[in-house]
């Protein structure tokens, strides 16, 4: 006993000198997958503060040359450490790129602080000027997000990427037709279209850029009616002459609507990259 008790005492004293993190400080650069920085942003567009996250590549070095492709992620209070920290797996398994991911928070899952329904809200029949949030947010990320992780990272600006599920699933397609040339990329799992699904049938804006790249993914296990509006959705615009992108229409079987966000990024970033990805 007298030979282990000194022992204890100097673990004791030795945690003692080990710093903790700061009172409300959630230490994330302890978990390497999702290391990188975060900052809150008040936007003027929509008239609130985001919380901003970002997972940098492993071995980001500020002060290289190259440049990454950043994927910017709507609903990051959910969806953020979970493609972040996969992407990681998705270059090891499948030969993705290294990329920095953005996580676009609110905060919280309270309508209260939660404003999604509005942000990604579409124009259409049956909803109010003020609640179709989706040309102010499109604003916020233009103006005020993209030129502030390209101003703080080494972000290539040729290379963005956008993914967004269920409503923010809509809005990924409404961006994709109102501002092509935004985003290379654009991911869109099992959205949700209805109400304001008229002004994601077009026309189309015209686009500068002729390597754009949109993915609309469904789970066979979505809602009925769900998997009806994508279907009208994508074969709509697979024959539509004024389609400013490459389109790319796929089906997770036995996908559900918001647990297989996993399987549509990666189905969708290997389309987009040009990789095999799953069979």
């Amino acid at each position: 006993m007298f030979r282990i008790a000194p022992v204890l005492t100097a673990l004791i004293l030795l945690a003692g000198c080990i710093p903790g993190p700061a009172p409300g400080v959630l230490p994330l650069n302890h978990l390497p997958a999702l290391r990188g920085d975060y900052f809150p942003l008040e936007s003027r567009e929509v008239g609130r503060a985001f919380h901003i996250y970002v997972r940098l590549p492993d071995g980001y070095d500020p002060g290289a040359a190259a440049r990454h492709p950043t994927v910017y992620l709507t609903d990051g209070d959910s969806l953020f450490p979970i493609l972040a920290a996969n992407h990681l797996f998705l270059t090891y398994d499948d030969g993705l790129p290294e990329a920095i991911v953005v996580g676009i928070a609110y905060g919280g899952f309270d309508p209260s602080v939660n404003r999604r329904n509005v942000d990604f809200q579409t124009p259409g029949d049956g909803v109010a000027a003020e609640a179709a949030g989706a040309a102010a947010f499109n604003r916020f990320l233009r103006t005020e997000l993209i030129p502030e992780i390209e101003r703080r990272f080494r972000a290539d600006p040729a290379r963005r990427v956008l993914f967004g599920q269920s409503r923010g699933g809509a809005f990924v397609l409404w961006s994709a037709i109102h501002d092509p040339d935004l985003f290379q990329g654009r991911i869109a799992s099992n959205p949700s279209l209805t109400p304001g699904i008229e002004s994601l049938m077009g026309p189309a804006a015209p686009a500068a850029r002729n390597d754009l790249g949109m993915v609309i993914v469904s789970g066979t296990r979505d809602r009925a009616d769900l998997q009806e509006e994508a279907a009208l959705w994508g074969s709509t615009w697979e024959a539509r002459p004024d389609r400013p992108w490459r389109l790319h229409r796929a089906r997770v079987e036995g996908g559900t609507h918001a647990a297989n966000a996993g399987d549509a990024y990666r189905i969708g970033m290997n389309w987009l990259f040009g990789r095999a990805g799953p069979p």
